[in-house]
């Protein structure tokens, strides 16, 4: 059943579509919310219990809060794309839907990762702990290849994550996940290499090695979200550090 716009207006009793700030179509039977393009001000949409299989209508919801999903066919994790562009969303109800797949700590890892603002998902609230473990433990959603949307449902497009590659390696700490050489790579950095570590040095290493990870990780990240302005102004910062550094590199081997 697809979403008209006689019944969103007599469900929210206004007289334009642009004015409805809360949507309730729960049981509905619905499989189309395309009129939500139309809906810039929505700021709850309850949509639980339909058979929804599409978060892009939603995406021009810029106001959006609140989003309730539950129980309807959303087939891909890849569909949270379409609410990366959603500032104000603070409240996620996604469970129960076939994207959630077998593993639920890796669902909401992957889940937090791409949607790190949330407060709450599946009516559980979000800790800051986890949205710092997401960054390496969730799994990084890529928006599905133009083939993908022209042959049926979108598949999850994934990156190794660091977790995922240091499963084997769990009793070698300073073992570094493909996940983190590829961030790394991308920031110009060399590996740490086992010989500069003394064997009692190890652990402590490790521990500061894993630490300054997280923080590139969590970089990475960030630099998707800033725009042209400000991908300069880091660049110019990052600049001026390395000047600074080699310059005391000199000065160290003069001395």
């Amino acid at each position: 059943m697809k979403l008209t716009r006689k019944m969103v207006l007599s469900r929210a009793k206004a007289s334009e579509l642009h004015s409805v700030r809360k949507l309730n179509c729960w049981g509905s039977r619905l499989t189309d919310i395309s009129i939500c393009r139309e809906m810039p001000s929505l700021e709850v949409i309850t949509l639980s219990v339909n058979s929804i299989s599409s978060l892009e209508p939603v995406s021009r919801c810029r106001q959006l809060s609140e989003l309730y999903l539950r129980k309807n066919r959303i087939p891909s994790l890849a569909e949270l794309i379409h609410l990366k562009g959603l500032p104000r969303l603070r409240v996620l109800w996604l469970a129960e839907n076939p994207c959630c797949g077998t593993c639920p700590h890796l669902y909401r890892m992957t889940v937090l990762r791409t949607l790190p603002q949330l407060q709450k998902l599946d009516n559980q609230a979000v800790t800051e702990e986890e949205v710092s473990r997401a960054l390496m433990e969730g799994e990084e959603v890529t928006a599905p290849s133009r083939e993908d949307l022209g042959s049926g449902p979108p598949e999850l497009s994934y990156t190794l994550s660091a977790v995922d590659a240091a499963t084997e390696t769990t009793q070698d700490p300073l073992n570094l996940g493909k996940g983190e050489a590829s961030d790394q790579g991308q920031l110009g950095l060399k590996p740490t290499s086992r010989d500069q570590f003394p064997p009692f040095l190890q652990q402590e290493a490790a521990s500061s090695r894993t630490s300054r990870n997280n923080i590139l990780m969590a970089i990475l990240m960030l630099l998707r979200e800033l725009d042209i302005e400000g991908l300069e102004a880091v660049h110019q910062t990052v600049v001026s550090r390395l000047q600074a550094l080699h310059k005391r590199e000199l000065q160290e081997d003069m001395e």
